[in-house]
């Protein structure tokens, strides 16, 4: 006979909403890639017109491009090539100026900031100036030069209005759907492109 005080032999409720969620995954994984994949992109661009509107052209941004695109003025290519093997060299061995340039002060703080609030829809996002080099950043990216990738080419260099939704993938170390809005910046006064922002966002959170 149980004593009246003993616990039940319940299952730790870590470990089944682990299961649960390994689960969901496994499921998710099976139908993404031709059932989801257009739900994918309408909750993204509705993500990216109700949520992402509002914030990414604040003034602590544009100022932070405009900064860093007078600094950069006349960068030849060789010199984006050193900046970005500075960066990749130092970006896990404890940082740099270079690195600390990008992840600290308003800018970083206020893309952070976003990330907190979205409540797990947002995992990261970073913004660029007109070479595609990272002028913030809520967390360290891999490289510090996205000129050569979509975000870059198919926002900054498509014009002011360009917006680009990335495929969705499976993120192994998080278990999530990753997929990235990026968007032209343009200059408030001018209507002229001058950078352009990244948001990564957890599709399945959106779903």
């Amino acid at each position: 006979m149980r004593h009246p005080n003993a616990r039940k032999n319940t299952p730790n409720r870590r470990a089944v909403k682990g299961l649960l969620t390994s689960a969901a995954a496994l499921l998710f994984a099976l139908s993404a890639p031709n059932a989801r994949a257009d739900e994918f992109r309408l909750a993204m661009q509705l993500f990216l017109e109700s949520d992402l509107r509002p914030w990414i052209t604040d003034p602590v941004l544009i100022e932070a491009i405009r900064a860093q695109n007078d600094e950069h003025e006349g960068l030849s290519q060789s010199e984006i090539d050193a900046l970005d093997t500075a960066w990749r060299e130092t970006v896990d061995a404890g940082g740099s100026d270079l690195v600390d340039g990008v992840l600290t002060g308003a800018p970083a703080d206020f893309l952070r900031e976003q990330v907190a609030a979205s409540s797990g829809a947002i995992s990261e996002a970073f913004v660029m100036d007109n070479h595609g080099l990272n002028v913030a950043s809520s967390a360290a990216t891999s490289d510090y030069w996205q000129g050569d990738e979509d975000k870059f080419q198919m926002t900054y260099g498509a014009g002011p209005d360009a917006v680009h939704i990335s495929d969705i993938e499976f993120d192994a170390s998080s278990e999530t759907y990753q997929g990235q809005i990026s968007i032209t910046i343009v200059d408030p006064d001018t209507g002229a492109p001058i950078g352009a922002i990244t948001v990564g966002v957890d599709a399945q959170h959106l779903l």
